[in-house]
């Protein structure tokens, strides 16, 4: 069972990620191998940045021997997938928005159908966006067809739509708290997923 955490943050190294990290910790707990994506450094090596819909169905040729087709076949291995962002003006940072628009070739695929995903969103003030950032990634991943968590557990409560803390994210302990549950959460739902997956590899 892999579960990849993707940092859509521009930063490789601050709120965001260290709330991703909670995430992807909680869910190794429960038997999960993870991996952790900076989003930011891929993006940056695309041949075109933005997608303008160039053929249709998507031949990702935009994307072809850069770092963003290495991340795209993780994703296509994956049995979950945590989203994290800062708040950016109500919604998503540009590297996470810029990445998801390049997975029109692997949608076709069906690759990311059932696969298990939750989001994470880290604002500058308590109430600074974090529920709009967090609905916005899961609006991302449903249109890849993705099962979603967020509030639903017997034991635990991640948060109604996910976890979210506001900066510094490392003295936000019910954040942090709830980013652990959300891992888990992810982890168990996937488990629980598994033979829906590999309908896709039979």
């Amino acid at each position: 069972m892999l579960v990849i955490g993707l940092n859509g943050s521009p930063n490789n190294d601050g709120n965001t990620v260290f709330l991703l990290k909670e995430a992807l910790g909680a869910a190794s707990e429960l038997g999960a191998e993870t991996k952790l994506i900076n989003v930011a450094p891929a993006v940056k090596t695309l041949n075109e940045l933005f997608c303008d819909a160039c053929t249709t169905p998507c031949a990702g040729v935009c994307y072809q021997g850069t770092k963003v087709e290495e991340l795209l076949n993780q994703l296509k291995e994956a049995d979950g997938i945590i989203m994290a962002s800062p708040v950016y003006f109500g919604t998503v940072a540009s590297p996470l928005k810029i990445l998801w628009d390049k997975t029109r070739a692997i949608r076709k695929e069906k690759a990311l159908v059932d696969v298990v995903g939750a989001a994470v969103a880290v604002g500058g003030s308590r109430f600074g966006g974090q529920e709009t950032t967090i609905r916005a990634m899961q609006d991302m991943m449903l249109v890849q067809g993705m099962t979603i968590v967020g509030d639903g557990s017997f034991l635990d409560d991640a948060g109604h739509q996910g976890a979210s803390a506001q900066k510094p994210s490392d003295k936000d302990q019910i954040g942090i708290k709830r980013s652990q549950i959300l891992g888990r959460r992810v982890a168990e739902v996937a488990q629980g997923t598994m033979a829906l997956r590999e309908r896709k590899k039979g």
